[in-house]
């Protein structure tokens, strides 16, 4: 117990030492500004902003240096990876501008919970420093992982609802668009119309309509909503659409083609499951209904034959 405290007490003192040592440049480069104005060298706002740079890249550094691999494993290093990270928290549903900032923020605090909790816990039931740190590594990874399973949940989720909503919002849009509605004016009118029923693709199609009218073109909105979806039925329409329009063909036939192949996707994809379900019952069945079954059917047989051997010796009781 003796080498697991001076082992916890050296870790929280490399720790300290690392905050500590991240706070120093900020001291020197005040320091340092504080003499350049008074000399007149430079002016305030200049440097103002040296000082907020050097007290940037120091930590940037110090952050990089001291914790490669968490560095890697939380904080995206590239700006592909942030591009990345904010096309997966889109898909999931979460388009504002802090989302990535609280999703890396939950990563690092579950993983720092994780190792926290799992130390105490096992200096607390008195296990070996190998089986303790051990523990606290795998808490750490499990907390990291944590937000991305979440995430992974919320985005299947939602992929799921806007794929079962997309056959009816076609059917919609075809009615509008042969009606005599522009498609820009007929996205419009089923992106709210379609609202109470089906909130997530409702969502996205208002999304591209008001990109729309902003300026953006009409190819380039659509593509925009294929991606922030995620559903590769919604990039294909994108597709078809697209092509319709370059190639001069009737758009709402098109729409109408692939509202129909949708359907008949769904419903065979119904089929499938209704055929898996056969298969998936056996485990329940093996595991409790028939247990209970044999109980109940040969409990009362057993208890006869035990009466009856009681009663006579003789059986071999």
């Amino acid at each position: 117990m003796d080498t697991n405290l001076i082992t916890l007490i050296v870790l929280t003192i490399l720790a300290v030492g690392l905050i500590a040592y991240s706070l120093l440049p900020r001291a020197g480069e005040e320091k340092d500004a504080v003499k350049r104005r008074l000399s007149g060298r430079r002016g305030t706002d200049e440097d103002a902003e040296l000082a907020k740079k050097a007290r940037a890249s120091a930590t940037d550094d110090l952050v990089r240096r001291a914790t490669p691999v968490l560095s890697r494993l939380i904080m995206p290093t590239s700006s592909q990876e942030h591009t990345n990270l904010r096309v997966k928290l889109a898909n999931g549903g979460y388009r504002q501008p802090q989302a990535q900032t609280l999703f890396l923020a939950s990563k690092s605090i579950l993983a720092v919970c994780g190792l926290i909790l799992s130390l105490v816990a096992g200096f607390a039931s008195h296990l070996a420093l190998p089986m303790a740190l051990g523990l606290g590594a795998f808490c750490t990874g499990a907390g990291m992982m944590l937000p991305d399973l979440w995430l992974a949940l919320m985005t299947s989720g939602r992929k799921t609802k806007i794929r079962y909503g997309l056959p009816d919002t076609l059917d919609l849009l075809v009615v509008s668009v042969e009606s005599g509605l522009a498609l820009d004016g007929a996205i419009k009118r089923v992106g709210e119309e379609m609202a109470p029923v089906h909130p997530e693709l409702s969502e996205e199609m208002r999304i591209a309509t008001m990109e729309c009218q902003m300026g953006l073109p009409r190819g380039e909105a659509l593509e925009n909503m294929a991606r922030r979806s995620g559903v590769d039925e919604v990039r294909s329409l994108v597709s078809i659409i697209t092509q319709a329009e370059k190639f001069g063909t009737s758009v709402a036939k098109a729409l109408r083609n692939q509202a129909e192949s949708l359907r008949t996707k769904r419903r065979q994809q119904a089929e499938e499951r209704a055929q898996k379900t056969a298969v998936k019952l056996m485990i329940p069945l093996v595991l409790f209904i028939f247990p209970a079954m044999f109980v109940v059917l040969g409990g009362p047989a057993v208890l006869n034959v035990v009466k009856q051997m009681k009663s006579n010796p003789g059986l071999g009781w």
